[in-house]
Formats: C-alpha cells, structure tokens, sequence
C-alpha cells in the first residue's frame, strides 16, 4: 500500500471511524450501484454470504480477502490487511496491521 493510500484510509478513519471489510464493501458495491444478488454474482459469491460479510457476522480469510480484492481491481494487501485486522478486533485485539510484500 503506497503511503498516499494509507494517509487516505487514516483520514477517513479519523472522520468516519474504523475502516472494515463489511464496510468497504458495502461502500465499494453501493458506489458501482449494484444490489447485492448483482455484486454476488460479480464476484462469485452467494448472495448470503455477501450479506454476511457487508453485516459484519462473517470475516474473510486473508485468501477470500485477496481474491474479492483481485477481482475489484483493489490492491489485494488493503484488503487483506483489513480482514486481518477484523479478525483481532474480535477477539479483542486491538492491533493495527501492516502488511509487506516479500
């Protein structure tokens, strides 16, 4: 993730609040302007488990998570930093995550 894409995500997280896999993909669907059945379909997923993961009941893998990034054109890192970063939250870990490439 470039340093221009983290200064963005740490700006809407000062306004918004913390960023989430649920809520980013809620957010990436709504500004394609797609129904759920549309964006399941799209990225070859039920149409419950999209739900799921928009409501926040379910967390990505870090591989489910690079593969919906792959397929949105998002930098796969993002977004499996994010799931990673859900998954401590649950257990109650407050990390943040930072992800290289090797």
């Amino acid at each position: 993730m470039t340093t221009k894409r983290r200064d963005a995500v740490d700006f809407f997280e000062k306004k918004y609040g913390r960023l989430t896999v649920a809520r980013f993909l809620r957010a990436w669907r709504l500004s394609d302007e797609m129904s759920q059945t549309e964006y399941a379909k799209f990225l070859g997923i039920s149409v419950q488990s999209l739900c799921d993961l928009e409501k926040g009941r379910r967390i990505p893998s870090p591989g489910r998570a690079a593969k919906i990034a792959k397929k949105i054109g998002y930098p796969e890192q993002a977004l499996v930093s994010l799931a990673i970063r859900d998954s401590l939250y649950a257990d109650g870990l407050k990390y943040n995550v930072k992800l290289d490439s090797v």
